[in-house]
């Protein structure tokens, strides 16, 4: 029986994808070994080491082998690293050929290398995903542009503000995750192939053009010295869904909110029983935001721990390497779940309008006294015109009342504002959006970088 929600029956695919999942298996995981022990046997036999028909009985080799892993789990608990078991199976499954698998390579040359190909597949469903919510959020942006609702600062109404602002908001931080991640692909990309300390001693001249043609083989950047030790770029991928994961996690949190009964702005997509109780027949319970939380704060704690692997000693660490073996696959799935959410969430999202308007109305006015206020002030002066205002709000507080009624009643605004007709002109919060629609209009105009992932 599956011990995590990552294998487990029930919760596999709410805390991962099947996709990203097929990425990190263990059969893909020894596939990538056995893809850099292909390549290296290649770039080898490209320098003259490796004889060119042995290099392709490696390959042969690797591509028909099957994996004995009940050996390999054993072999590799003793041992404490899979490769040399590994290279026990292949080498034998190659034959006389086989003498010449994982020439002048260390384990963790092997492994690490394995790692980058991982990410480099995990990093073009995360950037697909990526575009696909930007995609969805372009939409409902440009759909609800103008759509006035409450905005909020400390949990209280602050100023109108539109939906399509709060929605393009979100879209200019996709947006930066889509080319952050065009920018860090050559710093997280790098082949390792250096040898024991990483001085690649067991290769001596033509080290670093073996090195070179082992990265082109697999599509990998060379690095510039040896990083078995120097994990910044590891550490970067997972910080990067970090980010990712973070932005969802904003997003998440103001639906959720929004979708309180109090505020019932938005709905999650309706799916026969999706969110219900167990015993109260009326709950609609937003699951997909829920998970994208989850995911976030789950995430966050293996950026920590990734950074905390970052320390290792001397020139081949300790134990601060195997935390990667944790943190990395956890962090891909966990950031795939909530990419599969927010796009199912966001898509589906059911808008409010009518509510959103009526919450703008909560206060009778008291939402657009700035507004008021600044129309006022170039006549009364700035601060007299909001002390005015200021006890026309405390009177609206205390003794209810709308907000442009009690302004009506002041002689110096109806002066101000020249008449009622404009005071309630100005206590109409669709009319105090300020550059709400441009802004929204800025982040549609430019676009989503190209991702190379």
């Amino acid at each position: 029986m599956a011990s995590t929600v990552f294998d487990s029956v029930l919760f596999r695919d709410m805390f991962g994808t099947a996709e990203m999942r097929a990425v990190f298996g263990d059969e893909a995981l020894v596939g990538r070994y056995l893809e850099a022990e292909v390549a290296l046997a290649r770039a080898q036999s490209r320098c003259g080491v490796v004889p060119k028909e042995a290099a392709e009985t490696i390959a042969a080799a690797a591509g028909a082998i099957t994996i004995d892993f009940d050996k390999l789990r054993h072999e590799t608990e003793i041992v404490g690293y899979p490769i040399l078991p590994l290279v026990h199976q292949l080498a034998a499954a190659a034959g006389e050929a086989g003498r010449y698998v994982h020439w002048g390579a260390t384990t963790q040359d092997i492994m690490d290398t394995a790692n980058v190909l991982q990410i480099r597949a995990a990093l073009v469903i995360v950037a697909r995903d990526l575009r696909e919510v930007r995609g969805i959020l372009a939409a409902q942006a440009r759909k609800y542009r103008d759509t006035p609702m409450a905005g909020r600062t400390h949990l209280q109404q602050a100023l109108p503000v539109t939906f399509g602002y709060k929605l393009a908001v979100w879209l200019s931080s996709i947006d930066r995750h889509i080319e952050r991640l065009d920018q860090a692909l050559p710093r997280i990309l790098f082949g390792e192939f250096s040898g024991a300390a990483g001085t690649l001693a067991s290769i001596g001249d033509g080290g670093l053009e073996m090195q070179k043609l082992f990265c082109e083989e697999l599509g990998l950047y060379q690095p510039p010295i040896t990083w078995h030790v120097a994990r910044d770029g590891i550490a970067e991928a997972v910080t990067l869904l970090g980010l990712i994961t973070g932005t969802l996690g904003k997003i998440a949190t103001d639906v959720m909110m929004m979708s309180a009964t109090e505020f019932g702005e938005v709905s999650e997509p309706f799916v026969p029983g999706r969110g219900a109780s167990s015993t109260m027949p009326q709950k609609r319970n937003p699951i997909s935001s829920e998970l994208m939380l989850a995911a976030a704060k789950a995430v966050r704690q293996h950026v920590a721990t990734m950074l905390d692997g970052m320390i290792h000693d001397f020139e081949r660490a300790t134990g601060p390497w195997h935390l990667e073996w944790v943190s990395l696959p956890e962090s891909f799935l966990l950031t795939a779940s909530a990419l599969a959410n927010a796009k199912f969430m966001l898509a589906g999202l059911v808008v409010h309008e009518q509510r959103m308007r009526e919450n703008l109305d909560l206060t009778h006015g008291l939402i657009v006294a700035e507004a008021v206020m600044m129309a006022a002030a170039p006549k009364l002066g700035r601060q007299y015109a909001h002390d005015v205002i200021y006890d026309a709000c405390r009177k609206a507080i205390e003794g209810g009342g709308q907000l442009a009624d009690i302004l009506a009643e002041v002689p110096e605004i109806v002066d101000a504002l020249g008449g009622v007709a404009a005071i309630r002109k100005h206590c109409d919060p669709a009319n105090y959006l300020g550059l709400c629609g441009p802004m929204v209009d800025r982040v549609l105009a430019t676009g989503a970088p190209s991702t190379c992932a």
